[in-house]
Protein backbone atom coordinates (compact mmCIF):
# COMPACT_ATOMS: atom_id res chain seq x y z
CA UNK A 1 0.00 0.00 0.00
CA UNK A 2 1.13 3.86 -1.27
CA UNK A 3 0.06 6.72 0.42
CA UNK A 4 0.52 7.71 -2.95
CA UNK A 5 -3.06 5.30 -3.90
CA UNK A 6 -6.60 6.31 -5.01
CA UNK A 7 -9.34 3.84 -3.79
CA UNK A 8 -9.17 3.10 -7.77
CA UNK A 9 -5.67 2.30 -7.90
CA UNK A 10 -5.54 0.13 -4.61
CA UNK A 11 -8.50 -1.51 -5.69
CA UNK A 12 -6.73 -2.56 -8.92
CA UNK A 13 -3.67 -4.19 -6.96
CA UNK A 14 -5.83 -5.76 -4.36
CA UNK A 15 -7.55 -7.43 -7.05
CA UNK A 16 -4.75 -8.97 -8.04
CA UNK A 17 -4.08 -10.46 -4.89
CA UNK A 18 -8.18 -12.06 -4.73
CA UNK A 19 -7.61 -13.43 -7.78
CA UNK A 20 -4.66 -15.46 -7.02
CA UNK A 21 -5.38 -16.75 -3.61
CA UNK A 22 -8.47 -19.05 -2.03
CA UNK A 23 -10.35 -18.88 1.38
CA UNK A 24 -9.63 -21.38 3.58
CA UNK A 25 -11.86 -20.47 6.27
CA UNK A 26 -15.18 -18.37 7.14
CA UNK A 27 -16.95 -17.45 10.25
CA UNK A 28 -20.13 -16.53 10.70
CA UNK A 29 -22.03 -14.90 14.14
CA UNK A 30 -25.40 -14.09 14.93
CA UNK A 31 -27.28 -13.39 18.89
CA UNK A 32 -30.70 -13.28 19.59
CA UNK A 33 -31.87 -11.42 22.76
CA UNK A 34 -33.69 -12.90 25.76
CA UNK A 35 -36.86 -11.72 26.83
CA UNK A 36 -36.11 -8.05 25.44
CA UNK A 37 -33.08 -7.78 28.09
CA UNK A 38 -29.90 -6.08 26.42
CA UNK A 39 -28.44 -9.54 26.80
CA UNK A 40 -27.39 -11.37 23.67
CA UNK A 41 -26.90 -15.13 23.38
CA UNK A 42 -24.30 -15.42 20.68
CA UNK A 43 -23.90 -18.35 17.98
CA UNK A 44 -20.40 -18.62 16.20
CA UNK A 45 -19.87 -20.84 13.52
CA UNK A 46 -16.56 -21.73 12.26
CA UNK A 47 -16.62 -23.07 8.15
CA UNK A 48 -13.82 -24.56 6.45
CA UNK A 49 -13.70 -23.80 2.79
CA UNK A 50 -12.67 -25.41 -0.50
CA UNK A 51 -12.59 -24.62 -3.80
CA UNK A 52 -15.61 -26.66 -5.55
CA UNK A 53 -14.00 -29.71 -8.00
CA UNK A 54 -16.85 -30.62 -9.92
CA UNK A 55 -16.59 -31.42 -13.37
CA UNK A 56 -14.98 -29.15 -15.57
CA UNK A 57 -13.93 -26.66 -12.86
CA UNK A 58 -10.32 -26.87 -11.54
CA UNK A 59 -9.49 -23.68 -9.27
CA UNK A 60 -5.32 -23.01 -9.20
CA UNK A 61 -4.31 -20.48 -6.14
CA UNK A 62 -1.20 -19.62 -4.83
CA UNK A 63 0.19 -19.74 -1.33
CA UNK A 64 2.28 -17.07 0.74
CA UNK A 65 4.89 -18.93 2.86
CA UNK A 66 4.63 -16.51 5.56
CA UNK A 67 1.30 -16.92 5.90
CA UNK A 68 1.07 -20.44 6.32
CA UNK A 69 4.16 -20.17 8.94
CA UNK A 70 1.30 -17.44 10.43
CA UNK A 71 -1.72 -19.34 9.88
CA UNK A 72 0.04 -22.89 11.59
CA UNK A 73 1.25 -20.33 14.72
CA UNK A 74 -2.72 -19.92 15.41
CA UNK A 75 -3.10 -23.10 14.97
CA UNK A 76 -4.85 -23.82 11.52
CA UNK A 77 -5.93 -27.42 10.61
CA UNK A 78 -4.46 -27.46 7.34
CA UNK A 79 -6.07 -31.29 6.88
CA UNK A 80 -9.62 -30.07 8.20
CA UNK A 81 -9.06 -27.15 5.10
CA UNK A 82 -7.92 -30.07 2.73
CA UNK A 83 -10.05 -32.93 3.14
CA UNK A 84 -13.41 -31.62 4.26
CA UNK A 85 -13.71 -28.25 2.92
CA UNK A 86 -17.12 -27.16 2.51
CA UNK A 87 -17.43 -26.41 -1.92
CA UNK A 88 -18.28 -23.05 -2.99
CA UNK A 89 -18.18 -21.02 -6.38
CA UNK A 90 -19.10 -17.78 -8.06
CA UNK A 91 -21.79 -17.22 -10.88
CA UNK A 92 -19.60 -17.87 -13.66
CA UNK A 93 -18.34 -20.70 -12.03
CA UNK A 94 -21.94 -22.15 -11.90
CA UNK A 95 -22.72 -21.25 -15.37
CA UNK A 96 -20.10 -23.30 -16.63
CA UNK A 97 -20.76 -26.05 -14.45
CA UNK A 98 -24.47 -25.63 -15.43
CA UNK A 99 -23.40 -25.78 -19.68
CA UNK A 100 -21.28 -29.34 -18.60
CA UNK A 101 -24.22 -30.61 -17.12
CA UNK A 102 -26.77 -29.82 -19.81
CA UNK A 103 -24.33 -31.45 -22.36
CA UNK A 104 -24.48 -34.72 -20.95
CA UNK A 105 -20.46 -35.24 -21.53
CA UNK A 106 -19.22 -36.24 -18.32
CA UNK A 107 -15.32 -35.39 -17.73
CA UNK A 108 -13.58 -34.94 -14.39
CA UNK A 109 -10.91 -32.53 -14.08
CA UNK A 110 -9.36 -34.10 -10.44
CA UNK A 111 -6.58 -36.71 -10.95
CA UNK A 112 -7.93 -38.14 -7.09
CA UNK A 113 -11.35 -38.29 -8.49
CA UNK A 114 -10.43 -40.17 -12.03
CA UNK A 115 -8.36 -42.58 -9.99
CA UNK A 116 -11.44 -43.51 -7.88
CA UNK A 117 -13.97 -43.49 -11.16
CA UNK A 118 -11.34 -45.88 -12.65
CA UNK A 119 -11.68 -48.43 -9.44
CA UNK A 120 -15.50 -48.06 -9.64
CA UNK A 121 -15.91 -48.41 -13.08
CA UNK A 122 -14.07 -52.03 -12.99
CA UNK A 123 -15.87 -53.17 -10.74
CA UNK A 124 -19.44 -52.11 -12.33
CA UNK A 125 -18.22 -53.71 -15.00
CA UNK A 126 -17.36 -57.30 -13.53
CA UNK A 127 -20.51 -57.07 -11.40
CA UNK A 128 -22.51 -56.78 -14.14
CA UNK A 129 -21.92 -59.35 -16.67
CA UNK A 130 -23.11 -61.87 -14.01
CA UNK A 131 -25.47 -59.79 -12.31
CA UNK A 132 -29.53 -60.36 -12.76
CA UNK A 133 -31.72 -57.59 -13.56
CA UNK A 134 -33.31 -55.86 -9.98
CA UNK A 135 -29.79 -57.15 -8.36
CA UNK A 136 -27.67 -54.29 -6.61
CA UNK A 137 -24.29 -53.78 -5.47
CA UNK A 138 -22.56 -51.17 -3.29
CA UNK A 139 -19.55 -49.09 -3.87
CA UNK A 140 -17.81 -47.60 -0.82
CA UNK A 141 -15.44 -45.05 0.46
CA UNK A 142 -16.65 -41.97 -1.40
CA UNK A 143 -16.72 -38.33 -0.70
CA UNK A 144 -17.89 -34.66 -1.46
CA UNK A 145 -18.36 -34.86 -5.21
CA UNK A 146 -17.14 -38.13 -6.19
CA UNK A 147 -20.98 -39.41 -5.16
CA UNK A 148 -22.13 -37.08 -7.87
CA UNK A 149 -18.80 -38.01 -10.72
CA UNK A 150 -19.32 -41.42 -9.93
CA UNK A 151 -22.71 -41.43 -10.76
CA UNK A 152 -22.93 -39.71 -13.42
CA UNK A 153 -19.92 -41.40 -15.43
CA UNK A 154 -21.73 -44.77 -14.48
CA UNK A 155 -24.64 -43.75 -16.19
CA UNK A 156 -23.27 -42.38 -19.48
CA UNK A 157 -21.27 -45.13 -19.83
CA UNK A 158 -23.74 -48.12 -18.73
CA UNK A 159 -27.80 -48.00 -20.27
CA UNK A 160 -28.60 -50.98 -17.97
CA UNK A 161 -27.77 -49.80 -14.51
CA UNK A 162 -29.14 -47.38 -11.85
CA UNK A 163 -28.00 -45.37 -8.97
CA UNK A 164 -28.62 -44.16 -6.12
CA UNK A 165 -27.30 -42.87 -2.38
CA UNK A 166 -26.56 -44.96 0.18
CA UNK A 167 -26.07 -42.15 3.42
CA UNK A 168 -22.51 -39.89 2.99
CA UNK A 169 -19.95 -42.57 1.52
CA UNK A 170 -21.69 -45.09 -0.36
CA UNK A 171 -23.70 -45.41 -3.90
CA UNK A 172 -26.17 -48.46 -4.48
CA UNK A 173 -25.56 -49.79 -8.57
CA UNK A 174 -28.57 -51.14 -9.95
CA UNK A 175 -28.75 -53.56 -12.90
CA UNK A 176 -32.25 -52.14 -14.68
CA UNK A 177 -33.66 -52.34 -17.95
CA UNK A 178 -33.66 -49.53 -20.59
CA UNK A 179 -37.51 -48.95 -19.77
CA UNK A 180 -36.81 -49.35 -16.43
CA UNK A 181 -33.91 -47.00 -16.45
CA UNK A 182 -35.99 -44.13 -18.96
CA UNK A 183 -39.04 -44.30 -16.09
CA UNK A 184 -36.08 -43.92 -13.42
CA UNK A 185 -34.78 -40.42 -15.19
CA UNK A 186 -38.06 -39.21 -15.61
CA UNK A 187 -38.77 -39.60 -11.87
CA UNK A 188 -38.65 -36.90 -9.00
CA UNK A 189 -36.32 -39.23 -7.18
CA UNK A 190 -33.76 -39.09 -8.83
CA UNK A 191 -30.88 -37.99 -6.96
CA UNK A 192 -28.62 -36.71 -9.81
CA UNK A 193 -30.55 -34.21 -10.96
CA UNK A 194 -28.93 -30.77 -12.23
CA UNK A 195 -30.72 -28.76 -9.80
CA UNK A 196 -29.53 -30.91 -6.87
CA UNK A 197 -26.09 -31.07 -8.59
CA UNK A 198 -25.86 -27.31 -8.24
CA UNK A 199 -26.93 -27.10 -5.00
CA UNK A 200 -24.23 -29.58 -3.93
CA UNK A 201 -21.81 -27.71 -6.02
CA UNK A 202 -22.57 -24.52 -4.38
CA UNK A 203 -21.92 -25.41 -1.25
CA UNK A 204 -21.38 -22.75 1.09
CA UNK A 205 -22.53 -19.92 -2.28
CA UNK A 206 -25.71 -21.20 -0.89
CA UNK A 207 -25.28 -19.96 2.70
CA UNK A 208 -23.88 -16.16 1.13
CA UNK A 209 -26.82 -15.91 -1.22
CA UNK A 210 -28.72 -16.72 2.39
CA UNK A 211 -26.92 -13.81 4.01
CA UNK A 212 -27.51 -11.54 0.97
CA UNK A 213 -31.36 -12.26 1.06
CA UNK A 214 -31.65 -11.50 4.81
CA UNK A 215 -30.34 -7.67 4.13
CA UNK A 216 -28.78 -7.72 7.74
CA UNK A 217 -26.12 -5.46 8.71
CA UNK A 218 -22.66 -6.92 7.96
CA UNK A 219 -19.83 -5.97 10.75
CA UNK A 220 -16.76 -6.56 10.50
CA UNK A 221 -13.10 -5.39 11.18
CA UNK A 222 -11.00 -3.77 8.49
CA UNK A 223 -13.28 -5.90 6.12
CA UNK A 224 -11.68 -3.97 2.92
CA UNK A 225 -10.71 -7.49 1.74
CA UNK A 226 -12.73 -9.57 2.87
CA UNK A 227 -15.68 -8.04 1.10
CA UNK A 228 -13.30 -8.26 -2.37
CA UNK A 229 -13.26 -11.75 -1.17
CA UNK A 230 -16.67 -11.96 -0.94
CA UNK A 231 -17.30 -10.39 -4.18
CA UNK A 232 -15.35 -12.96 -6.06
CA UNK A 233 -15.59 -16.74 -4.59
CA UNK A 234 -19.51 -16.23 -4.12
CA UNK A 235 -20.73 -13.91 -6.44
CA UNK A 236 -18.94 -12.59 -9.75
CA UNK A 237 -15.02 -12.45 -10.53
CA UNK A 238 -14.21 -8.85 -9.31
CA UNK A 239 -14.60 -5.94 -11.80
CA UNK A 240 -12.12 -4.47 -13.20
CA UNK A 241 -13.81 -1.59 -12.53
CA UNK A 242 -13.65 0.04 -8.81
CA UNK A 243 -17.21 2.05 -9.10
CA UNK A 244 -18.62 -1.57 -10.44
CA UNK A 245 -17.33 -3.17 -7.26
CA UNK A 246 -18.46 -0.27 -4.78
CA UNK A 247 -21.93 -0.71 -6.20
CA UNK A 248 -22.02 -4.67 -6.60
CA UNK A 249 -21.10 -4.40 -2.72
CA UNK A 250 -24.14 -1.86 -1.78
CA UNK A 251 -26.19 -4.11 -3.39
CA UNK A 252 -25.50 -7.26 -1.68
CA UNK A 253 -25.02 -5.73 1.71
CA UNK A 254 -26.84 -2.20 1.93
CA UNK A 255 -25.95 -1.52 5.66
CA UNK A 256 -22.08 -2.04 6.41
CA UNK A 257 -20.54 -1.52 9.75
CA UNK A 258 -16.76 -1.78 9.56
CA UNK A 259 -15.32 -1.25 13.78
CA UNK A 260 -11.94 -0.05 12.35
CA UNK A 261 -13.34 2.98 10.85
CA UNK A 262 -15.39 3.66 13.96
CA UNK A 263 -12.56 2.75 16.42
CA UNK A 264 -10.35 5.29 14.13
CA UNK A 265 -12.83 8.02 14.49
CA UNK A 266 -13.36 7.47 18.88
CA UNK A 267 -9.67 8.53 18.77
CA UNK A 268 -10.18 11.79 17.66
CA UNK A 269 -13.00 12.33 20.37
CA UNK A 270 -13.02 10.12 22.77
CA UNK A 271 -10.25 8.85 25.59
CA UNK A 272 -10.07 5.61 23.90
CA UNK A 273 -6.83 3.83 23.32
CA UNK A 274 -4.73 3.83 19.92
CA UNK A 275 -5.64 -0.26 19.20
CA UNK A 276 -5.69 -1.39 16.26
CA UNK A 277 -5.76 -5.19 16.44
CA UNK A 278 -9.30 -6.76 16.42
CA UNK A 279 -8.74 -8.77 19.69
CA UNK A 280 -7.25 -5.38 21.41
CA UNK A 281 -10.42 -3.49 20.76
CA UNK A 282 -12.59 -6.24 22.41
CA UNK A 283 -10.27 -6.54 25.21
CA UNK A 284 -10.90 -2.08 25.73
CA UNK A 285 -14.26 -2.61 25.43
CA UNK A 286 -14.40 -5.30 27.61
CA UNK A 287 -12.34 -3.21 30.51
CA UNK A 288 -14.08 -2.07 33.38
CA UNK A 289 -12.33 1.40 32.63
CA UNK A 290 -14.03 1.90 29.47
CA UNK A 291 -17.12 0.09 30.01
CA UNK A 292 -18.59 0.27 33.55
CA UNK A 293 -21.31 -2.25 34.99
CA UNK A 294 -24.39 -0.26 34.29
CA UNK A 295 -28.07 -1.46 33.64
CA UNK A 296 -28.01 -0.31 30.08
CA UNK A 297 -24.80 -2.24 29.26
CA UNK A 298 -25.15 -5.08 27.14
CA UNK A 299 -24.41 -8.50 28.14
CA UNK A 300 -22.99 -10.64 25.59
CA UNK A 301 -22.93 -14.42 26.12
CA UNK A 302 -21.89 -17.68 24.12
CA UNK A 303 -24.44 -20.16 23.60
CA UNK A 304 -23.24 -23.45 24.83
CA UNK A 305 -22.50 -24.52 21.75
CA UNK A 306 -19.67 -22.28 21.58
CA UNK A 307 -18.07 -22.59 24.83
CA UNK A 308 -14.83 -23.47 23.01
CA UNK A 309 -14.35 -19.99 22.93
CA UNK A 310 -15.67 -18.74 26.26
CA UNK A 311 -12.93 -20.87 27.90
CA UNK A 312 -10.21 -20.18 25.53
CA UNK A 313 -9.37 -17.02 23.10
CA UNK A 314 -8.53 -18.41 18.92
CA UNK A 315 -7.09 -15.29 17.63
CA UNK A 316 -7.44 -15.79 13.71
CA UNK A 317 -9.59 -18.44 13.89
CA UNK A 318 -12.57 -16.78 11.63
CA UNK A 319 -15.31 -18.21 14.25
CA UNK A 320 -13.56 -16.31 17.19
CA UNK A 321 -12.86 -13.21 15.13
CA UNK A 322 -16.48 -13.01 14.05
CA UNK A 323 -17.82 -13.01 17.42
CA UNK A 324 -15.02 -10.15 18.09
CA UNK A 325 -16.38 -8.17 15.27
CA UNK A 326 -20.54 -9.51 16.76
CA UNK A 327 -19.46 -8.01 20.08
CA UNK A 328 -19.05 -4.73 18.32
CA UNK A 329 -22.30 -4.40 19.70
CA UNK A 330 -20.54 -2.95 22.85
CA UNK A 331 -18.66 -0.88 20.98
CA UNK A 332 -21.97 0.87 19.46
CA UNK A 333 -23.40 0.76 22.89
CA UNK A 334 -19.92 2.72 24.24
CA UNK A 335 -20.30 5.22 21.31
CA UNK A 336 -23.91 5.80 22.16
CA UNK A 337 -22.66 6.95 25.83
CA UNK A 338 -20.18 8.67 24.76
CA UNK A 339 -21.65 11.22 22.01
CA UNK A 340 -24.91 11.88 24.67
CA UNK A 341 -22.08 12.54 27.15
CA UNK A 342 -20.80 15.20 24.97
CA UNK A 343 -23.82 16.54 23.33
CA UNK A 344 -25.66 16.43 27.18
CA UNK A 345 -28.46 14.55 25.60
CA UNK A 346 -30.45 11.94 27.37
CA UNK A 347 -29.30 8.72 26.58
CA UNK A 348 -32.26 5.85 26.54
CA UNK A 349 -31.57 2.43 29.02
CA UNK A 350 -31.95 0.29 26.41
CA UNK A 351 -30.99 1.64 23.38
CA UNK A 352 -31.93 -0.77 20.41
CA UNK A 353 -29.84 -1.93 17.28
CA UNK A 354 -31.32 0.70 14.86
CA UNK A 355 -30.97 3.48 17.38
CA UNK A 356 -27.41 1.85 17.44
CA UNK A 357 -27.54 2.58 13.72
CA UNK A 358 -29.03 6.12 13.69
CA UNK A 359 -26.05 7.43 16.01
CA UNK A 360 -23.48 6.07 13.91
CA UNK A 361 -24.78 7.17 10.59
CA UNK A 362 -22.24 8.89 9.45
CA UNK A 363 -20.20 5.66 9.38
CA UNK A 364 -22.85 3.33 8.07
CA UNK A 365 -20.80 1.85 4.59
CA UNK A 366 -17.46 3.64 5.16
CA UNK A 367 -14.66 0.77 5.29
CA UNK A 368 -11.71 1.36 6.40
CA UNK A 369 -8.72 2.25 4.03
CA UNK A 370 -5.08 1.53 4.95
CA UNK A 371 -2.57 4.01 3.91
CA UNK A 372 -4.02 6.13 0.74
CA UNK A 373 -5.28 8.97 -0.55
CA UNK A 374 -8.58 8.52 1.09
CA UNK A 375 -9.65 7.34 5.16
CA UNK A 376 -12.13 5.03 4.61
CA UNK A 377 -14.46 3.74 0.92
CA UNK A 378 -17.82 4.74 1.11
CA UNK A 379 -19.87 1.78 -0.19
CA UNK A 380 -23.14 4.37 -0.52
CA UNK A 381 -21.25 7.64 -1.70
CA UNK A 382 -18.13 9.33 -3.00
CA UNK A 383 -14.80 9.02 -0.93
CA UNK A 384 -13.82 11.61 0.88
CA UNK A 385 -10.24 12.59 0.37
CA UNK A 386 -7.81 12.45 3.27
CA UNK A 387 -6.18 15.68 4.84
CA UNK A 388 -2.05 14.86 4.75
CA UNK A 389 0.69 16.57 5.41
CA UNK A 390 2.56 18.53 2.45
CA UNK A 391 4.03 16.58 -0.65
CA UNK A 392 7.80 17.35 -1.15
CA UNK A 393 10.06 16.96 -3.76
CA UNK A 394 13.19 16.06 -4.14
CA UNK A 395 15.32 17.54 -6.65
CA UNK A 396 18.58 15.13 -7.34
CA UNK A 397 21.81 17.29 -8.63
CA UNK A 398 25.22 14.91 -9.26
CA UNK A 399 23.61 12.08 -8.24
CA UNK A 400 22.82 9.96 -11.16
CA UNK A 401 20.37 6.87 -11.80
CA UNK A 402 18.61 7.13 -8.48
CA UNK A 403 15.62 4.56 -8.04
CA UNK A 404 13.03 5.05 -6.36
CA UNK A 405 14.28 2.44 -3.80
CA UNK A 406 16.95 4.38 -3.23
CA UNK A 407 15.53 7.50 -2.26
CA UNK A 408 13.39 5.72 -0.12
CA UNK A 409 16.23 4.16 1.75
CA UNK A 410 18.29 7.58 1.92
CA UNK A 411 15.25 9.03 3.77
CA UNK A 412 14.43 5.44 6.20
CA UNK A 413 16.48 6.62 9.04
CA UNK A 414 15.39 9.61 9.93
CA UNK A 415 11.65 8.76 8.81
CA UNK A 416 9.40 7.19 6.69
CA UNK A 417 7.65 8.59 3.19
CA UNK A 418 6.26 7.09 0.27
CA UNK A 419 8.36 7.71 -2.83
CA UNK A 420 6.95 8.31 -6.42
CA UNK A 421 9.02 9.57 -9.55
CA UNK A 422 8.21 12.91 -10.92
CA UNK A 423 10.34 13.45 -13.60
CA UNK A 424 13.90 12.04 -14.60
CA UNK A 425 15.69 13.85 -11.44
CA UNK A 426 12.87 14.39 -9.35
CA UNK A 427 11.00 12.48 -6.79
CA UNK A 428 7.68 12.94 -4.50
CA UNK A 429 7.66 12.23 -0.58
CA UNK A 430 4.83 11.56 0.85
CA UNK A 431 4.08 11.18 4.73
CA UNK A 432 0.77 10.65 7.02
CA UNK A 433 2.93 12.54 9.57
CA UNK A 434 3.45 16.04 9.80
CA UNK A 435 6.31 16.03 12.22
CA UNK A 436 8.25 13.86 9.62
CA UNK A 437 7.82 16.38 6.58
CA UNK A 438 9.42 18.99 8.97
CA UNK A 439 11.86 17.05 9.89
CA UNK A 440 12.94 16.27 6.35
CA UNK A 441 12.48 20.12 5.71
CA UNK A 442 15.39 20.64 7.91
CA UNK A 443 17.88 17.96 8.25
CA UNK A 444 18.18 17.94 4.42
CA UNK A 445 18.14 22.29 4.35
CA UNK A 446 21.83 21.60 3.05
CA UNK A 447 22.42 18.50 1.52
CA UNK A 448 24.49 18.98 -1.45
CA UNK A 449 22.92 16.49 -3.58
CA UNK A 450 19.08 16.93 -2.21
CA UNK A 451 16.90 19.83 -2.65
CA UNK A 452 13.64 19.75 -0.82
CA UNK A 453 10.74 21.43 -1.21
CA UNK A 454 7.05 21.69 -0.58
CA UNK A 455 5.34 20.45 -3.84
CA UNK A 456 3.61 23.18 -5.69
CA UNK A 457 1.22 22.14 -8.60
CA UNK A 458 2.03 25.02 -10.93
CA UNK A 459 5.73 24.94 -10.45
CA UNK A 460 6.09 21.71 -10.19
CA UNK A 461 3.83 19.27 -12.49
CA UNK A 462 5.36 17.84 -15.87
CA UNK A 463 1.93 18.35 -17.37
CA UNK A 464 1.93 22.52 -16.31
CA UNK A 465 5.66 22.90 -17.76
CA UNK A 466 5.06 21.16 -20.51
CA UNK A 467 2.32 23.41 -20.94
CA UNK A 468 4.11 26.70 -20.19
CA UNK A 469 7.43 25.51 -22.49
Amino acid sequence: PSLFDSPAERYLKARQGVRRFTVTQLGKCSSDTENNLPRYVVHSYNFFLFPSTLGVTDVEFAVSASSIQFLSHYGFDYNKFLKDGIPYMNEEQEELLSQHLLKSSWKVSSVLDRDVLRKAIDEVTCWIAAAEEEETMVLRDLSGSQMFEVQLVLRQALQNVWTQPLGDKEVMVKKVSPQHRQRLENSRYDYCKKELILLSARGFTNLFHTLVKAKKPLVGHNMLMDLMHLHDKFYKPLPESYEEFKRNIHSLFPVIIDTKTVTKSIWKTCPFPRVSNLLEVYEVLCSSNLNPEDPACPVIALASDCSRYAEKKSPHEAGYDAFLCGSGKMLLKHFVRVCAETSHDAVEADPSFSQYLTVLAEYLNKVNFIRGGVSSINFSGEDTPCQHPPLLVVHVQGWPELTEGQIYQEFRSLCRFDVRRLSKNQFMLLSNKFHHVRLVLRGYKHHPHLRISVYRHWRHSPLVNCLLQ
